[in-house]
């Protein structure tokens, strides 16, 4: 029987975190800092499927990993999982300084922005969700 609230609580905590990004985003913020919500939103989207079966959640932050997990519920193209590869690089264990890590280009954070805000909207409509409940 699927479990609605719990994948609706993954898709809440996914959406504060793009919600974080897109304001960051908007204010011209550092992208590595917007990268790690990207990260964590398109994460806890892609998990929200596994919550619905009341599947084990894999503890991983390869998004490309999470996906292989979660195919059959939702089809991305090429370009999509390219994109699900780089947001992966954002993720970062360490909260100290990497040396010589350069920040994301505006460009390709603004990519993957677009990408998980559509992200959220597709599994909402997917697991029969209100996306609107979601973002209150």
């Amino acid at each position: 029987m699927p479990n609605k609230s719990f994948a609706k609580e993954w898709l809440v905590k996914a959406y504060h975190d793009l919600s974080s990004a897109q304001i960051l985003y908007g204010a011209g913020h550092f992208t590595d800092t917007i990268g790690c919500a990207l990260q964590q939103a398109v994460e806890k989207s892609l998990k929200a499927f596994l919550a619905y079966e009341s599947k084990k959640i894999k503890k991983t932050h390869d998004l490309v990993d999470i996906y292989e997990l979660i195919e059959k519920y939702i089809e991305l193209e090429e370009s999509q999982i390219r994109l699900l590869a780089i947001a992966t690089d954002y993720y970062t264990e360490d909260k100290y300084p990497a040396i010589h890590c350069a920040l994301p280009e505006r460009k390709e954070i603004k990519e993957v922005l677009d990408f998980a805000t559509d992200l959220l909207g597709r599994v909402c409509l997917i697991l029969e969700i209100d996306k609107q409940g979601v973002m209150s």
